[in-house]
């Protein structure tokens, strides 16, 4: 389970990274008005790629970890509560949002709309995942690594 923990919480990062460096790019495309080539697409689909990877090792340790405890008062449990409801739910709606946005882009041929597109969508997800993170300050449990 630790190792779990650590390849969660360090593959976070690349997460992160490439969920924003696709927002900037796709933020730049969508202003510059450039056509798009396929390549310029791949870093979206690297990030959600990713997200999807850290997603799945994420639906693993919720099923193993013994943070997600569904017990009497667990809604009073700030730290239950988190891990059993919040965090999962959070991670959700940005794994179906950042799908739904490289998805949509794909059937989207301006590459000023494409890259639109792509802008919002990963933008609430990152939103969403940033809020949803366990952060060491918040006092849940979570690490840096």
């Amino acid at each position: 389970m630790q190792t779990l923990v650590h390849i969660h919480s360090g593959w976070r990062w690349v997460v992160l990274i490439l969920l924003l460096v696709a927002i900037f790019k796709s933020f730049s495309m969508w202003r510059s008005k450039k056509e798009c080539s396929p390549k310029d697409v791949k870093l979206a689909m690297f990030a959600m790629i990713a997200f999807h990877i850290q997603w799945l090792v994420g639906l693993i340790m919720y099923f193993m970890s013994p943070k997600v405890n569904f017990v009497a008062g667990m809604m009073k449990d700030s730290v239950l509560r988190f891990y059993g409801i919040e965090h999962i739910f959070g991670m959700t709606v940005a794994f179906v949002l950042i799908t739904m946005g490289y998805s949509k882009s794909k059937k989207i041929t301006d590459s000023e709309k494409k890259f639109k597109t792509i802008f919002w969508f990963y933008l609430i997800s990152l939103l969403i995942i940033l809020a949803t993170i366990p952060w060491p300050f918040r006092a849940l449990g979570g690490q840096w690594f």
